[in-house]
Protein backbone atom coordinates (compact mmCIF):
# COMPACT_ATOMS: atom_id res chain seq x y z
CA UNK A 1 0.00 0.00 0.00
CA UNK A 2 2.91 2.36 0.69
CA UNK A 3 3.97 2.15 -2.97
CA UNK A 4 0.47 3.24 -3.99
CA UNK A 5 0.58 6.25 -1.65
CA UNK A 6 4.02 7.12 -3.03
CA UNK A 7 2.77 6.98 -6.63
CA UNK A 8 -0.37 8.92 -5.82
CA UNK A 9 1.52 11.76 -4.15
CA UNK A 10 2.86 13.47 -7.27
CA UNK A 11 -0.21 12.52 -9.29
CA UNK A 12 -2.32 14.64 -6.92
CA UNK A 13 0.05 17.62 -7.16
CA UNK A 14 0.73 17.46 -10.92
CA UNK A 15 -2.52 19.09 -12.08
CA UNK A 16 -1.73 22.22 -10.06
CA UNK A 17 1.78 22.40 -11.50
CA UNK A 18 0.31 21.92 -14.98
CA UNK A 19 -2.08 24.82 -14.47
CA UNK A 20 0.71 27.16 -13.32
CA UNK A 21 3.16 26.14 -16.05
CA UNK A 22 0.98 25.33 -19.05
CA UNK A 23 -2.12 27.48 -18.49
CA UNK A 24 -0.91 30.51 -16.52
CA UNK A 25 -3.30 32.94 -18.23
CA UNK A 26 -6.45 30.86 -17.85
CA UNK A 27 -8.90 32.49 -15.41
CA UNK A 28 -9.54 29.17 -13.65
CA UNK A 29 -5.82 28.77 -12.96
CA UNK A 30 -5.81 31.87 -10.81
CA UNK A 31 -8.98 30.79 -9.01
CA UNK A 32 -7.58 27.37 -8.21
CA UNK A 33 -4.02 28.36 -7.33
CA UNK A 34 -5.11 31.17 -5.01
CA UNK A 35 -6.30 28.56 -2.54
CA UNK A 36 -3.62 27.24 -0.20
CA UNK A 37 -5.85 24.19 0.15
CA UNK A 38 -4.40 22.74 -3.07
CA UNK A 39 -1.76 21.05 -0.90
CA UNK A 40 -4.35 19.22 1.24
CA UNK A 41 -4.50 16.02 -0.83
CA UNK A 42 -0.74 15.55 -0.49
CA UNK A 43 -0.85 16.49 3.18
CA UNK A 44 -3.53 13.83 3.61
CA UNK A 45 -1.19 11.21 2.17
CA UNK A 46 1.56 12.44 4.48
CA UNK A 47 -0.76 12.03 7.46
CA UNK A 48 -1.82 8.53 6.36
CA UNK A 49 1.84 7.51 6.20
CA UNK A 50 3.16 9.30 9.29
CA UNK A 51 0.43 8.96 11.91
CA UNK A 52 0.49 5.15 12.14
CA UNK A 53 4.32 5.22 12.37
CA UNK A 54 4.50 8.11 14.84
CA UNK A 55 6.10 5.95 17.52
CA UNK A 56 9.00 5.17 15.19
CA UNK A 57 9.26 8.65 13.70
CA UNK A 58 9.08 10.80 16.81
CA UNK A 59 12.46 9.80 18.27
CA UNK A 60 14.13 10.37 14.89
CA UNK A 61 12.68 13.85 14.33
CA UNK A 62 12.91 15.10 17.92
CA UNK A 63 16.57 14.10 18.34
CA UNK A 64 17.81 13.74 14.76
CA UNK A 65 21.09 12.12 13.90
CA UNK A 66 22.44 11.48 10.43
CA UNK A 67 22.30 7.73 11.03
CA UNK A 68 18.74 7.85 12.39
CA UNK A 69 17.43 9.94 9.49
CA UNK A 70 19.29 7.77 6.96
CA UNK A 71 17.80 4.62 8.47
CA UNK A 72 14.31 6.13 8.52
CA UNK A 73 14.52 7.26 4.91
CA UNK A 74 15.75 3.79 3.99
CA UNK A 75 12.33 2.32 4.85
CA UNK A 76 9.36 2.31 2.49
CA UNK A 77 7.24 4.38 4.86
CA UNK A 78 10.08 6.81 5.58
CA UNK A 79 10.83 7.35 1.90
CA UNK A 80 7.16 7.73 0.93
CA UNK A 81 6.52 10.14 3.82
CA UNK A 82 9.59 12.18 2.90
CA UNK A 83 8.39 12.29 -0.71
CA UNK A 84 4.96 13.56 0.36
CA UNK A 85 6.66 16.12 2.60
CA UNK A 86 8.81 17.36 -0.30
CA UNK A 87 5.94 17.44 -2.78
CA UNK A 88 3.68 19.37 -0.38
CA UNK A 89 6.28 21.99 0.45
CA UNK A 90 7.47 22.33 -3.14
CA UNK A 91 3.89 22.85 -4.29
CA UNK A 92 3.28 25.42 -1.57
CA UNK A 93 6.50 27.27 -2.47
CA UNK A 94 5.70 27.07 -6.19
CA UNK A 95 2.21 28.36 -5.53
CA UNK A 96 3.60 31.32 -3.59
CA UNK A 97 6.15 32.11 -6.31
CA UNK A 98 3.50 31.88 -9.03
CA UNK A 99 1.11 34.19 -7.17
CA UNK A 100 3.90 36.63 -6.30
CA UNK A 101 5.10 36.56 -9.89
CA UNK A 102 1.62 37.33 -11.16
CA UNK A 103 1.33 40.24 -8.75
CA UNK A 104 4.70 41.59 -9.88
CA UNK A 105 4.03 41.04 -13.57
CA UNK A 106 6.76 38.43 -14.08
CA UNK A 107 6.17 36.97 -17.54
CA UNK A 108 4.96 33.37 -17.79
CA UNK A 109 7.97 32.46 -19.96
CA UNK A 110 10.21 33.44 -17.03
CA UNK A 111 8.10 31.71 -14.39
CA UNK A 112 7.74 28.39 -16.21
CA UNK A 113 11.42 27.34 -15.90
CA UNK A 114 11.46 28.55 -12.29
CA UNK A 115 8.44 26.38 -11.52
CA UNK A 116 9.99 23.37 -13.24
CA UNK A 117 13.15 23.92 -11.17
CA UNK A 118 10.97 24.10 -8.06
CA UNK A 119 9.30 20.79 -8.93
CA UNK A 120 12.62 19.09 -9.53
CA UNK A 121 14.92 20.76 -7.01
CA UNK A 122 12.63 22.57 -4.54
CA UNK A 123 14.87 25.02 -2.70
CA UNK A 124 16.99 25.78 -5.79
CA UNK A 125 13.88 26.74 -7.75
CA UNK A 126 12.72 28.92 -4.87
CA UNK A 127 16.18 30.51 -4.62
CA UNK A 128 16.07 31.19 -8.35
CA UNK A 129 12.73 32.90 -8.01
CA UNK A 130 13.87 34.96 -5.02
CA UNK A 131 16.75 36.21 -7.15
CA UNK A 132 14.57 36.92 -10.19
CA UNK A 133 11.75 38.63 -8.37
CA UNK A 134 13.95 41.61 -7.50
CA UNK A 135 13.78 42.64 -11.17
CA UNK A 136 10.03 43.19 -11.00
CA UNK A 137 8.51 45.64 -8.55
CA UNK A 138 5.06 45.29 -7.16
CA UNK A 139 2.53 47.42 -8.99
CA UNK A 140 1.70 50.72 -7.34
CA UNK A 141 -1.14 50.22 -4.90
CA UNK A 142 -0.34 46.54 -4.29
CA UNK A 143 -0.89 45.49 -0.72
CA UNK A 144 2.24 45.84 1.39
CA UNK A 145 2.65 42.72 3.51
CA UNK A 146 4.09 44.82 6.35
CA UNK A 147 0.81 46.71 6.68
CA UNK A 148 -1.30 43.57 7.02
CA UNK A 149 -2.57 42.71 10.49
Amino acid sequence: MTATWFSLTFALAAPFWALMILLPGWSWTTRVIRSPLIVLPVLGIYAVLVLPALGELLPVVTMPTLTGVRDLLGTDVGAAAAWAHLIAFDLFAGRWAWLDGRERGVPAWVMSPVLVATILFGPLGLAGYLGLRTRWNRPTGAADSSSRP
